[in-house]
């Protein structure tokens, strides 16, 4: 086969002497814009694992690249004259220029054709000239030939919101290390490592507000060098920052990174009666931001793939071998851009994190991706981890004595007002559908007592309606008169009487999504007889053509709306509940009041977003006014409508910040149910940024809610400051004792059990004990 790879960057030259190395007869050009030996950079790092694919696809240059390699484990955070340490993270540097030159030799010795100054302009001109087979687009970030074919592989094109430099240093450094610096104009933060015996790569970054701030658009570039000399002198020992980018002017050496991602890798072209496939590779097919740096790692794995798909499917059969190849990697990449995006938006957002104490600010940068989770942490560095997990148990009040466990973040108690929940779990609101006239009965007592003994920290009833046609189905319980209540405080009865657990009571009012079906008989579904009127901020079906269209609230309504809000919390009190949260999320009355797609009113409770407000606070208000001072009141919000000129997460803030001045006490972030026209992006813990944006921008406690379903995901959330509380739904469905279970999973065995359950709690343990142990020696 005739292969051309344009492009001579870490992806053609890799898949160029792999291609070659399994099969000499083979004839591979890599064309390249630059001179022999000749690159730009500075250096580029792998993780161990990286290092693990190139010795088996390659031996002979994985030995001369390890060779050359500066390896090292620890990562090291300066923050407010602080350093903090954490090791076990396997990195290795290398000159980018070394490792370039190590893969030209390489593919000289193995027959590669290496074509040097040739900037191509033409890919099917040089297809035609090597009467190539396959043409690789490696053409890098800028690429020319994605861009020719943009049509096909559909790339979409983030440009990030900070600026930065990538210099060097003669400064050695023995460890990854992050430096974070405080100007008068904000947070600017260096990334630094040693990728040889006498240099360092020295990436500065800033948002670009504070790159501007302190003037570096207009300085020149010695001018920019020199501020940032000045800004890290105390991290450079003496040394100069050096600069490889001469060629460039002024401000130009400060780029903000484009994240690009391409809908297909393949473009085919028919030149001469020849179907020949262009094939993109490496960042001209994605890229990945430099804080997790991965970008080399994926070009070289691109290749890898590649090379391996031939080896699977031959070279006859070129569209199930590249079809695969996309397959294969574009979930790959999808998995590395995720963990780069959720790193990118950290160090975007260094001002969001700026009052942690030093220790929480480095454990947030450490699992700032999600790759590294709180238990994967602990395997890295099972001294740090403990030590920090000491640090947070002593700032929620708790001592640990020397022949205790360590206390895992989800198991530190949370205190609220006079409310002190033993834990961090919480038990979400979930529809249930089987009251009786707004009456909860014998189910709703086994549902939430059991969660109860199952360890959480607090169980919070499903939405409980306000008034009869404040309900979603009529199967929904209520809080509307004195038997409602009675049953209700036959469960908080046996809750607080079984159990430490403390229970909450949500209340809400359906609004144009009321008067419908049990949700195993056609969720959101009007009844087929029997409907109520209802009521909504404005005129509009929840579902176009199927659900009922609601009248518009005038003041009257609002005025006995409120009034219904206030006596349902009076008996909430009465019951005996400790805890109670305020609906105003996923479409329901309150929340079509607060998103501009359901909140189309002229008047004063319409348009802006202080408007539409007004009356969800005002109903707020009044509730706060009869609810116990010392009992905590939160606040349920969709933090984002996933609709385009809906509620963004930049909204949330301010609408947090407003519950907040009336006097909530935490925030429940949820999103997304005010519209059929939502497009989520669902992942585990998927929602879990909106509680960490309200949390440290609000500066309001939170819940985290969404796909967090193991206890490694809460100790990550709560552990990186990202929320207070965690609200799990589905896995206390499935699980009741949820919570004694997963404590169980990770080893923690100070956790009380009901006393009924003992014995049940020593042969859990055991048995998890012994199935490690088995897997162990299986691994062996």
């Amino acid at each position: 086969m005739n292969i051309v790879c344009i492009g001579g960057g870490p992806a053609g030259l890799y898949f160029g002497l792999l291609m070659k190395r399994r099969n000499p007869a083979h004839r591979v050009v890599v064309i390249e814009r630059n001179r022999p030996y000749d690159t730009f950079g500075w250096g580029v790092v792998f993780s161990d694992a990286t290092m693990d694919n190139l010795v088996t696809a390659d031996p002979e240059s994985a030995e001369q690249i390890n060779a050359a390699f500066n390896h090292w484990d620890d990562i090291d955070i300066h923050f407010k004259d602080r350093t903090l340490r954490s090791g076990g993270h396997g990195f290795i540097g290398i000159g980018r220029k070394k490792l370039l030159n190590i893969l030209q030799a390489r593919c000289e010795a193995l027959g590669v054709e290496l074509v040097f100054e040739n900037e191509v302009s033409d890919d099917q001109a040089i297809a035609r000239q090597y009467d190539a087979d396959l043409v690789i687009a490696s053409d890098g970030l800028n690429s020319r030939i994605r861009t020719r074919y943009q049509d096909t592989f559909h790339p979409d094109i983030d440009v990030r919101k900070c600026r930065f430099v990538w210099l060097g240093t003669h400064q050695r450094f023995d460890a990854f290390t992050f430096a974070f610096e405080q100007t008068e104009h904000g947070w600017f933060q260096a990334h630094a490592y040693q990728f040889d015996d006498e240099t360092s790569t020295f990436i500065v970054e800033a948002p670009e507000d504070v790159w501007k701030k302190a003037g570096l658009d207009e300085m020149s570039q010695d001018d920019g060098i020199a501020y940032c000399e000045r800004l890290f002198s105390k991290y450079l020992g003496g040394h100069k920052l050096l600069n490889n980018a001469k060629h460039l002017r002024g401000s130009a050496i400060w780029i903000r990174f484009p994240r690009v991602i391409c809908n297909t890798w393949v473009h085919w072209n028919q030149l001469d009666g020849k179907s020949v496939p262009v094939v993109l590779m490496g960042d001209a097919a994605h890229t990945a931001h430099f804080s997790i740096g991965s970008g080399t790692k994926l070009a070289l794995e691109d290749a890898i793939q590649l090379a391996d798909c031939f080896r699977e499917f031959g070279t006859d059969d070129l569209p199930h071998a590249l079809g695969k190849y996309e397959e294969i990697r574009s979930v790959e990449v999808l998995k590395i851009q995720n963990a780069a995006r959720n790193s990118t938006e950290w160090f975007e957002s260094v001002e969001r994190y700026a009052e942690f104490e030093p220790e929480q600010f480095a454990y947030s940068l450490l699992t700032r991706s999600q790759r590294i989770s709180h238990e994967n942490l602990r395997l890295r560095d099972k001294q740090y981890v403990e030590a920090y997990e000491d640090w947070l148990a002593r700032r929620a009040g708790v001592e640990r004595r020397p022949s205790q466990q360590v206390i895992p973040p989800m198991f530190t108690p949370f205190q609220a007002r006079g409310v002190q929940l033993k834990n961090r779990i919480v038990m979400s609101p979930m529809a249930m559908y089987s009251a009786r006239d707004g009456v909860p009965g014998e189910f709703h007592l086994v549902h939430l007592g059991s969660r109860a003994l199952g360890g959480a920290g607090m169980v919070v009833a499903e939405m409980t309606c306000v008034s009869p046609d404040a309900r979603i189905t009529p199967g929904c319980p209520g809080l509307w008169n004195d038997e409602q209540a009675a049953a209700w405080r036959r469960i908080v009865e046996f809750v607080h009487a079984n159990s430490e657990a403390r229970i909450a009571m949500q209340i809400g009012h359906a609004g144009r999504k009321g008067s419908t079906r049990l949700a195993w008989e056609g969720i959101d579904q009007p009844l087929a007889a029997g409907n109520w009127p209802l009521i909504s901020a404005s005129p509009l079906p929840y579902i176009e053509g199927v659900s009922q269209t609601p009248r518009a609230m005038d003041e009257a309504d609002m005025a006995r709306v409120k009034d219904d809000f206030v006596a349902a919390a009076r008996r909430a009190h009465e019951a005996g509940f400790d805890w109670l949260e305020l609906h105003c999320a996923h479409g329901y009355l309150l929340s079509s009041f607060i998103s501009p797609l359901t909140n189309h009113r002229t008047d004063s409770y319409g348009g802006s977003l202080e408007n539409r407000l007004r009356y969800p606070l005002e109903v707020f208000h009044a509730v706060r006014a009869v609810w116990p001072s010392d009992k905590p009141m939160s606040v349920r919000i969709s933090a984002h409508d996933w609709v385009e000129g809906g509620i963004t997460a930049d909204d949330a803030v301010a609408i947090a910040r407003a519950f907040k001045a009336a006097g909530a006490d935490l925030i429940d972030c949820s999103s997304g149910q005010v519209s059929k026209a939502e497009k989520p992006v669902y992942g585990r813990m998927f929602q879990t940024p909106f509680a960490d944006r309200v949390r440290n921008e609000a500066h309001i406690p939170t819940i985290a809610v969404g796909a967090i379903f193991e206890a490694d995901h809460v100790n990550s959330i709560i552990a990186s400051g990202r929320a207070d509380l965690c609200a799990l739904a589905r896995p206390h469905l499935a699980d009741p004792f949820w919570t004694l279970h997963e404590a169980a999973k990770i080893g923690y065995k100070e956790i009380a059990w009901p006393n009924q359950y003992v014995a049940g709690k020593r042969q859990l343990e055991t048995n998890l004990e012994r199935a490690a142990q088995y897997a162990l020696q299986i691994g062996k």
